[in-house]
């Protein structure tokens, strides 16, 4: 998901410098939280891992152009089941920073839109977990129907937000309508492949439960908080 450079510049700029601060700061707090339940060397090979994976999503997972916007699958959701929400998050960041940096540096200017729009429905999916997600169940022991709604709420937030920012700094016209109903359902595809991909992972994570490997991941994707 990159929203086309242009769609909000100017001075509407000023809100998403905002929304980004905000979730820099809500972001700060996770990974607060995650450092006292784990250890600083844990927590940073998680984020390395998310980090590289993010990348991989943007450069390497198909990826095209539709309507305002590009659709990716970024696999949020998995991410979050694997590593953890604070680790997701400065992967994601990171990840957007290391692509616009050294591969598409015409996506910068939109840096600060675009962090917003992966943040804010991973924070989504985090509350949504801890509401209802029962605490002695492992991420790994997860139903088809809880992963499906997490990775609803999380690509629904995506395209959510993109049409926010279309609609924010293109105004409301059929064109915006027209260019945000394109991505929308071109979206789909990702709504309806990534909690096949989540369990997918969530099944290779489970035989990984009793060797080395599973310190790379969360503690909570194999056992209750």
């Amino acid at each position: 998901m990159h929203i086309e450079p242009g769609v909000v510049d100017g001075a509407k700029m000023v809100l998403a410098y905002g929304t980004a601060a905000g979730a820099a700061g809500y972001s700060a707090k996770l990974v607060m939280g995650d450092l006292a339940k784990s250890n600083i060397a844990s927590f940073a090979a998680r984020t390395v891992l998310a980090t590289v994976g993010v990348f991989a999503f943007f450069e390497v997972l198909p990826h095209f152009p539709a309507g305002i916007s590009e659709v990716h699958f970024i696999l949020g959701t998995t991410l979050f089941l694997l590593l953890g929400a604070a680790p997701a998050a400065l992967g994601l960041a990171l990840g957007l920073l290391i692509q616009g940096t050294f591969l598409a540096p015409t996506d910068l200017p939109m840096f600060f839109v675009n962090l917003t729009t992966v943040l804010v429905p991973l924070f989504a999916v985090d509350a949504l977990a801890r509401r209802y997600i029962p605490r002695d169940r492992a991420y790994v022991d997860l139903a088809y129907s809880d992963v499906l709604k997490m990775s609803a709420v999380y690509q629904g937030g995506v395209v959510a937000w993109v049409a926010f920012w279309a609609f924010y700094g293109q105004g409301v016209g059929a064109e915006t309508f027209a260019a945000v109903g394109a991505f929308g359902g071109a979206y789909m595809l990702v709504v309806l492949i990534e909690p096949l991909a989540d369990l997918a992972v969530l099944a290779a994570a489970k035989k990984l439960r009793t060797t080395s490997l599973g310190g790379l991941f969360t503690p909570r994707l194999y056992a209750g908080a």
